[in-house]
């Protein structure tokens, strides 16, 4: 294979993840166990590149634990000051409280959510039909996902412009990998979960607050830390992966209108073409694990205690899994997996809704402006290490 890059990891931000997955395959065919220089106290870290690596490491949480944080940065939990969230537990702790999360996320609870999304889609559409242009971004691809986690925690009509306010700060703050960032959204945030909490002890309704509140852990109820970290994971990890997700799915769709034509005229497609936009899209670009003990990989040996990044985006377009063919979108493309939302224990729990909303979203654009186009080179990526997403999109009707 033919290198496309030096081989350097160097991490992207903002307008910076625009040529990003040339340094991926300079990573993939000529340094796939990539050591990162220390830089002030902190040790080195390491970066897998290739899909085998990055899987195996995902599936082995017992070497490759999130209890120390998922950033690149050492001592990053011991920063914000706050319990670990689920996805920063380790099994046999994080199991459990993922039973009790997976439950509000069957594939009945998924379709019953269909028609309010297929509702809001429709009419955020069908205003960027009659405006003819506008930010595709700020009209559809942002919001949707912010209404579909607020349904998910069971937050009320009446609450949700403060709860957006409150997302918005956060997931900016946490994609910068600076929550204390967004103290104040936060605490404000935490303050009005620990009340809803409290309600739905007394009160429960048909949300997954309500379905953690009247459960138990290992015998005992599960604690307010547990659930508040519940409701930052939601925040954190549900709102701006979806916006990636179709951020870069209409630049796939206005870049590839042979790819286009083929879902026009088969909408059958759709389901693969899910599939093949998360693989090329990947929203969580890579999420780093501590080593528990010395590891080799290709004769290389990670010591333990090291912070190695999982690129699931260099992974994804791995021509090892994926053939030749593994740059292009083709969205007939036999998949058999893929790391965008990892895998093993840290397998995302909220894929099936991600999956739907991207569904009708796309679904609904191509049905109501078949002939619409996003302007890439205008478009701009939002700031974060980890998250490769736009923050806004120019789009044309026709």
């Amino acid at each position: 294979m033919t290198s496309q890059a030096p081989a350097e990891f160097v991490p992207r931000s903002g307008s910076s993840w625009r040529d990003v997955f040339s340094m991926y395959a300079g990573l993939r065919d000529e340094d796939p166990v990539h050591e990162v220089a220390s830089t002030g106290d902190d040790p080195s870290y390491f970066v897998l590149s290739r899909f085998d690596d990055i899987m195996r490491a995902a599936i082995d949480a017992k070497t490759f634990s999130s209890a120390k944080g998922l950033t690149f940065t050492y001592g990053d939990m011991e920063m914000t000051g706050l319990e670990a969230p689920i996805v920063m537990m380790d099994p046999p702790e994080h199991t459990a409280l993922r039973k009790l999360a997976t439950k509000r996320f069957t594939p009945r609870q998924v379709r019953e959510v269909e028609p309010m999304i297929r509702e809001f889609v429709v009419e955020r559409v069908e205003r960027l039909r009659e405006m003819g242009e506008g930010d595709v971004v700020e009209t559809l691809f942002k919001p949707l996902p912010s209404l579909v986690v607020a349904h998910s925690l069971g937050v009320p009509q009446e609450d949700r412009g403060r709860f957006d306010r409150w997302s918005d700060a956060i997931v900016a703050a946490n994609a910068g990998g600076d929550i204390l960032g967004a103290s104040d959204a936060v605490g404000e945030l935490f303050a009005y979960f620990s009340a809803l909490i409290e309600k739905r002890r007394r009160d429960p309704a048909d949300d997954m607050i309500s379905a953690l509140v009247h459960a138990e852990l290992e015998g005992e109820p599960v604690s307010m830390a547990k659930l508040l970290g519940v409701a930052f994971t939601m925040v954190t990890g549900g709102n701006d992966t979806t916006t990636g997700l179709l951020g870069v799915s209409a630049e796939l769709l206005t870049r590839n209108p042979e790819q286009r034509m083929a879902l026009r005229a088969d909408p059958s497609l759709m389901k693969n073409a899910i599939e093949e936009f998360l693989r090329l899209a990947s929203p969580v670009q890579g999420l780093a694990r501590t080593t528990t003990r010395d590891v080799e990989i290709h004769g290389r040996e990670i010591p333990a205690d090291r912070k190695v990044m999982l690129l699931y985006a260099s992974g994804n377009r791995d021509e090892r899994e994926f053939g030749p063919t593994a740059p292009e979108c083709d969205v007939r493309r036999p998949i058999r997996r893929h790391l965008s939302f990892s895998y093993g224990a840290h397998h995302c729990i909220g894929a099936a809704l991600a999956r739907l909303q991207a569904s009708i979203a796309l679904e609904e654009l191509l049905a109501r402006c078949p002939e619409f186009e996003v302007d890439v080179d205008a478009a701009e990526f939002a700031p974060g290490h980890f998250v490769r997403r736009y923050q806004s999109m120019p789009f044309r009707a026709s």
